[in-house]
């Protein structure tokens, strides 16, 4: 009896200790810090994607748990890019050149729209921005099933943006000497003329009709085109066919050159 009384007190007491415990609840608090150091990535692609911290590797080489890809890679690499025109021959290339804080700015991005509607909303990050700007869009293809150029991935800021987005725009451009250059002339041509040298990569900001209408007249509108001698205005005694007095800006960026012309029309030139 003395036995069996005294493994009923024991069995209490261990209860009691027990319940008075404190709950133990580190065990899965680890779960959300994991959470947070996960990296994003791009869409596994044939061969390679890229992460939000600018590094591009395999699917093979990618850290089991952080999702990451590995440390020691190069970070932002941008091997198959033309600067210039921020247009890329891969994907994943385009999407880690993008992420460079010396190549894109936070402030700009962040600003601009997914789509051209109203409503739409902005990018929530920086890595969205770049994920999105540098897949297919309709201006790195022609006739709706080839591309224009090997290098269609691009990640520059839409052309043809109003309000602040103009001003900001036309700020690129102190200290640049805008220039109409002479029917059939070469921008590398119009620039050199005046002591000067065609700046590539202001033919981004000038690419935008609202621009270009403050410098050419545009008595025919300003269309969407393709060609290198872009931005620019058709000539009045141009056949009637190649829209007399129209003036264009090119839908795929990587078609902008210095070194561009067409015998109808005149180009508008970013000199320094």
């Amino acid at each position: 009896m003395y036995i069996r009384g005294l493994i009923f007190w024991c069995l209490l007491l261990q209860l009691l200790v027990l319940h008075l415990l404190p709950r133990v609840s580190a065990i899965r608090k680890d779960i959300g810090f994991l959470r947070n150091q996960l990296c994003r990535t791009t869409v596994q692609g044939r061969y390679l994607l890229s992460d939000e911290n600018g590094r591009v590797c395999d699917a093979l080489s990618l850290d089991p748990r952080f999702r990451c890809c590995p440390v020691k890679g190069e970070r932002f690499p941008c091997k198959g890019c033309n600067l210039l025109s921020r247009c890329c021959n891969s994907y994943e290339y385009c999407v880690s050149c993008c992420l460079n804080p010396s190549t894109t700015l936070a402030d700009e991005v962040m600003k601009v729209k997914i789509a051209k509607t109203a409503t739409s909303g902005t990018y929530p990050s920086i890595f969205d921005f770049c994920s999105g700007r540098c897949r297919h869009n309709s201006g790195s293809v022609v006739h709706e099933n080839a591309y224009i150029s090997e290098f269609h991935h691009c990640f520059s800021l839409p052309s043809n943006q109003s309000g602040d987005d103009h001003r900001q725009q036309e700020a690129r451009l102190v200290g640049v000497n805008v220039v109409i250059g002479g029917q059939g002339e070469s921008c590398d041509l119009v620039c050199r003329s005046k002591g000067q040298s065609c700046i590539v990569n202001k033919l981004l900001v000038l690419n935008q009709c609202e621009i270009i209408k403050k410098y050419m007249s545009c008595e025919g509108g300003c269309l969407a085109s393709v060609g290198s001698d872009q931005p620019a205005e058709v000539v009045d005694d141009a056949p009637k066919d190649l829209n007399p007095g129209t003036c264009l800006y090119t839908k795929p960026q990587s078609m902008l050159s210095c070194d561009g012309s067409h015998p109808h029309t005149q180009r508008l030139c970013p000199c320094a």
